[in-house]
Order: C-alpha cells, then structure tokens, then sequence
C-alpha cells in the first residue's frame, strides 16, 4: 500500500472560480520517477431524486455549455460554504424544480471523477412533494420534466440520458421504490 502513495513537491494554483479551482500538483512516485497531476478542487455538490405522489422521477432539462447541447438531468448543485448536505438538497430541489419535499433521505456519497478532481457528490432521495413555484437563479434556464422510472430506465439504455449522476440517482430510485 505503501508504494501506491504519492509525495506533493509543490502545487500551484491556475485557476481561482466562483465554486471551483485548479492547481498544477508536482508529485514523487515511490519508483523514483516525478509525474505531475492536474487537479480540480470543487466544494461538492447534492443531487436530488425526487419521486411525486404518482411515482414519477423529477427531472431537469438544461443547456450545458460544455457539451453544447441540452441535457436531461435530475436536480442537482453545488453545496455553498458552510451549508449543511440536507439543506443544499431542499434548497436546489426547490430552486430548480418548485417541488418541495417533506421527506428526504440521503441514501450515499461518491466522488464525481476523483482522477483529476476532489468533487463529493450526495445523493438523496426526495417524496412527499409539493408544488411550489421555481425559484431559478439569475444565469439559470431550465425546465421541469416528469417521467416514469420505466422510461428513465429506457433512455438510459438507449443512451438518451448520459449524465453519470442522473443514472446513478435514478438506480437509487429503482432500489429505494422496491424498497432496498
């Protein structure tokens, strides 16, 4: 085990944004040999698999500048400083869907792409919903979408849903609606 550790010879921050940075990391490898690692430090984030009342899944559509193409997601966003898992969860459910939820479970955590990125992402599973109103931030554009687990299940076999948090939310469903 040992051997698998890296030495940090220096680091050096690139970039500075408004919820994410990048440093240049110079590392020693336990062969002898220097690497370098780029490294993208996020604050994390929480996604929400919310299920109404007639067991259909939440979800959101949106423009994503990085792909270039608008993409079928559940809720999601990033934890502010300070601020609670949970209240991150209800607070970007709401703001992005109008739903708000009375019960929510956080049902695990699991790192987003820890090659190149520190980014935690929580998953919770919301019910017993109410319809409120969107409350979308300033540079946000997004719609409101309600599909049966069946159909999410198909678009993701089919390759229509491609987002790795969308797919792992909606298997929790999956396995919070047969009661696992």
């Amino acid at each position: 085990m040992k051997k698998l550790i890296e030495k940090t010879i220096s680091s050096k921050r690139v970039f500075e944004g408004r919820f994410l940075s990048v440093r240049v990391d110079t590392v020693d490898l336990s062969n002898g040999r220097r690497a370098t690692r780029d490294i993208v430090e996020h604050a994390g984030g929480v996604v929400i698999a919310a299920v109404t009342a007639d067991k259909k899944i939440v979800l959101v559509r949106q423009f994503r500048q990085a792909l270039g193409r608008v993409v079928l997601e559940l809720p999601a966003g990033v934890l502010k400083k300070g601020e609670k898992e949970r209240t991150a969860a209800l607070r970007e459910l709401e703001e992005e869907t109008g739903f708000c939820a009375k019960k929510i479970k956080r049902v695990f955590s699991a790192y987003a792409s820890p090659g190149y990125s520190n980014e935690m992402l929580h998953y919770y599973v919301a019910d017993d919903l109410k319809q409120m109103k969107q409350q979308l931030d300033e540079d946000e554009l997004v719609e409101v979408d309600l599909l049966p687990l069946n159909v999410c299940l198909k678009m993701i076999k089919a390759g229509k849903i491609k987002d790795n948090k969308t797919i792992l939310g909606v298997w929790a469903i999956e396995r919070w609606l047969k009661g696992g």
